[in-house]
């Protein structure tokens, strides 16, 4: 992170963000039991996403892409959405069986080693960040939380 200042404005936005993340897959589900069928509860999920940033595109319209930033974007930049309908998805169809919370240890979990490992090998587009000792057992007793709330 640059400096403090930045980091004391971005880190509540990026907390309040995750709290709010952590909302999703319970309503979604919710979503899923009310629609029935997990398509079509998926469709309206991100039919509003789609709505929502229409509206904000049209607000804030500038800068457009330009030909070189399409020409040189890589082949799989755009296919982050679709990763993020799997979560969707998956959060449909788990939550209500798994529960809010081991749904979000199991996620959030898997988020933090993919991205430990995104980080050490500079995957995607992201400056490599080695993986220190300490980031390791961090990774290591998130696990073992994991399968504390798995257990009890």
């Amino acid at each position: 992170m640059n400096s403090s200042a930045t980091g004391a404005f971005l880190i509540p936005i990026i907390l309040l963000c995750g709290a709010l993340q952590a909302m999703g897959p319970p309503m979604n589900g919710q979503l899923r039991i009310s629609l029935v069928n997990p398509w079509v509860a998926t469709l309206v999920s991100f039919g509003l996403i789609m709505a929502l940033f229409v509206i904000v595109a049209a607000v804030f319209p500038r800068p457009l892409p330009t030909a070189e930033g399409l020409a040189n974007m890589p082949w799989w930049a755009p296919l982050g959405g679709i990763i993020g309908a799997f979560a969707v998805v998956a959060g449909l169809l788990f939550v209500d069986k798994v529960g809010a919370g081991l749904f979000a240890a199991l996620t959030v979990s898997a988020n933090l080693v993919m991205s430990v490992i995104i980080d050490q090998f500079g995957l995607l587009g992201v400056a490599q960040h080695s993986t220190s000792p300490l980031r390791a057992v961090g990774v290591l007793v998130l696990i073992a939380g994991v399968a504390l709330i798995t257990m009890f």
